[in-house]
């Protein structure tokens, strides 16, 4: 939650951010009128029940129910169970809690309104998923929560917060909503800034992280209304050290969501995957590199995993940061860089299309759903013009988009004397579970917020999709491949790269043992053991490339993976085909240059960058890799033999 204990967010974030321009998603337009507000039509939740089928997954930049029939995300954060102490004093004092509310560790309000009557709150707001934020901590705390914490729902009294953390799940998807589950915090600690909840691995180990993930997972599995694994909440800089994207050391997100999100497939294949991007790297002082590098890294280095259909990106967007700015405003941390409501409408447009939705063009590496999973603003009582143009600007942008969403936060409260305490929240209740919220008059964002929600949007079936999808063999194995990750190692001792089972290897990097794979014109795969090819014995229809050193997949079977030893080849992986496959073929040559499609799968982004690549068209199976260790070559990859699928 980007938007709290402001002044705490002071150390959060990494070296310059590099701002990139791939002319993806189109930049909206400028922001037009919108008309008064007209509240959303609330559904019941039988209806809102009957009108999806879990479980989700994606196609292409769009997230699909169980029919095929997208299903966007309109979707707001019931915080309270990852924390709401500030850190010092006693945590049960309202002082020392965010806005004065003290949640117990618990989805705040449930001391002063019904679940019923929240969840027909939130029926009214349009709602049709929830993110609902926790903390690891929460999964062992074994303590009871006072009665006084759920006093208007009295049968939660002698509850754990997990248990109490279980009901609402319970109603929530008994009413029809979508719950996405958010690791926010390690600690009932508030976020953000140095508080020791800044990475998936802080006050814990990653094993750790995992282990609760799946723990989490394994709870919720039978119910297909828990529909996806948000693993981390805002990764940013400690006090000394940045995260990083590709390292694959202890620090680096990359590696540790890939991982963590094949972890929890493997366990519950139903399970949408949600990764953030980084949120902050460096020290946030004019003159040192910092910034807010969000979805950036994503264009040249892309997750895969074991199911092309799982992953989902998010990022978080607020008036008061930007693209390098912490979003202090005094103190330590404040710098000169501009924040996001500084932008001129279509500056952010081209900012947040940079940042994050460009992951939404089809047919790359990296095409994804792009979730933005928190953005919001002070609603009523607010004279903060600047921030309420920019709500105005962003939820145009977020709706010109047609982008997935969850505004924060949803429930707040307001003291004994009619006041908000927290006038970002949606709803606010008073102890007598009287509800104060954005539909009420006299709060501003009404009318932006019913627009987004009734905004036009895609519906109905979304057709399947090809995927690509990268393999990065730079540091260590990559292996999303379910029949591989079930065999022994393949080739001990080397490097290697699999493709997911429904996906087959197309290109390759030259000396920086990157890959890609498809599924476009997918052959089907016979059963059968798969060839582990180290030597030339299967090159018989000729020499393919005269001088050079070749790895041949048999006749009738094309490659899925590949090893490497430093950087030079080590063993191809081959895949049998179900159905005879064309033997003759072409060279494609890339040890002076490019040499991929004119047109194509992921032709418009660059999946190994610096390093020359081979590609074979999308209708073309790779067949075997030529390599040489002459002239210093150093037998990395050369040439590729494409051979048509028909």
């Amino acid at each position: 939650m980007t938007r709290t204990g402001l002044l705490r967010r002071v150390f959060t974030a990494a070296a310059g951010i590099s701002i990139l321009l791939l002319g993806t998603t189109a930049a909206a337009p400028p922001p037009t009128s919108k008309a008064a507000p007209v509240a959303p039509v609330a559904q019941t939740g039988a209806q809102l029940a009957a009108s999806w089928t879990g479980p989700l997954s994606t196609r292409g930049r769009y997230i699909v129910d169980a029919n095929g029939n997208r299903f966007k995300l309109k979707a707001g954060n019931w915080d309270g169970a990852e924390g709401h102490y500030l850190g010092s004093g006693d945590p049960t004092q309202p002082a020392n809690n965010h806005a004065g509310e003290v949640s117990y560790d618990i989805p705040l309000g449930l001391d002063r309104a019904s679940l019923p009557q929240i969840l027909a709150d939130f029926h009214t707001l349009g709602l049709n998923a929830i993110r609902l934020p926790f903390a690891d901590a929460l999964i062992h705390d074994t303590s009871i929560v006072p009665n006084a914490a759920v006093a208007a729902n009295p049968q939660l009294d002698g509850d754990t917060p997990l248990q109490v953390y279980d009901a609402v799940v319970a109603a929530l998807t008994n009413d029809g909503f979508a719950v996405i589950l958010n690791n926010h915090t390690t600690t009932y600690r508030w976020c953000c800034g140095v508080d020791g909840n800044e990475r998936w691995n802080s006050g814990q180990t990653t094993a750790q992280w995992e282990a609760d993930w799946l723990f989490m997972v394994a709870r919720y599995k039978d119910n297909k209304r828990v529909v996806g694994a948000d693993l981390r909440n805002e990764v940013r800089r400690d006090v000394t050290d940045d995260p990083n994207w590709g390292w694959y050391d202890d620090h680096d997100e990359y590696a540790a969501f890939e991982q963590a999100g094949n972890t929890i497939l493997q366990a519950d294949p139903d399970m949408l995957i949600i990764m953030e991007g980084i949120n902050w790297t460096g020290v946030p002082l004019n003159g040192l590199p910092h910034g807010r590098p969000m979805l950036t890294p994503v264009a040249n280095l892309s997750n895969t995993l074991i199911d092309s259909g799982k992953l989902v990106y998010s990022a978080h967007f607020y008036a008061y940061t930007g693209p390098a700015n912490s979003g202090a405003t005094s103190g330590l941390g404040v710098t000169s860089d501009p924040r996001y409501e500084d932008f001129a409408p279509q500056q952010l447009a081209q900012v947040v299309n940079q940042e994050a939705l460009f992951v939404t063009q089809s047919g790359q590496h990296f095409t994804a759903p792009v979730w933005v999973s928190e953005f919001g603003a002070a609603g009523r009582g607010s004279t903060d013009t600047k921030e309420q143009a920019w709500f105005d600007n962003f939820t145009n942008i977020l709706a010109q988009n047609d982008t997935d969403f969850a505004i924060w936060p949803l429930i707040g409260w307001t003291d004994s004397s009619g006041n908000l305490q927290d006038n970002w929240a949606l709803l606010s209740y008073d102890a007598n579970g009287r509800r104060t919220g954005i539909e009420d008059p006299g709060d501003w964002r009404a009318t932006d917020w019913n627009a987004l929600v009734d905004a036009p949007s895609y519906t109905g079936q979304v057709p399947q999709v090809d995927h690509w999808n990268m393999l990065d063999l730079d540091h260590a194995d990559y292996d999303v491949s379910s029949t591989m990750l079930a065999q022994p190692d393949w080739s001990y001792g080397n490097r290697k790269g699999d493709c997911p089972d429904s996906e087959r290897l197309v290109g390759l990097g030259r000396s920086d043992s990157r890959g890609l794979c498809t599924d476009a014109g997918e052959p089907q795969k016979a059963s059968g053991a798969w060839t582990v090819v180290t030597d030339e014995r299967y090159v018989t229809e000729g020499d393919w490339a005269p001088g050079y050193s070749k790895l041949q997949c048999p006749d009738d079977s094309f490659a899925v993976g590949y090893s490497v030893n430093g950087n030079a080849m080590a063993a191809l992986l081959c895949a049998p085909s179900a159905a005879a496959l064309p033997t003759t073929g072409h060279d494609v040559w890339f040890d002076q240059g490019d040499n991929r499609p004119s047109s194509g799968g992921s032709v418009a982004s660059d999946w190994a960058p610096g390093y020359y690549k081979g590609q074979c068209a999308d209708g073309e199976y790779l067949a075997g890799v030529a390599y040489t260790w002459n002239g210093n070559q150093g037998g990395v990859p050369d040439a590729l033999l494409c051979r048509p699928l028909s």
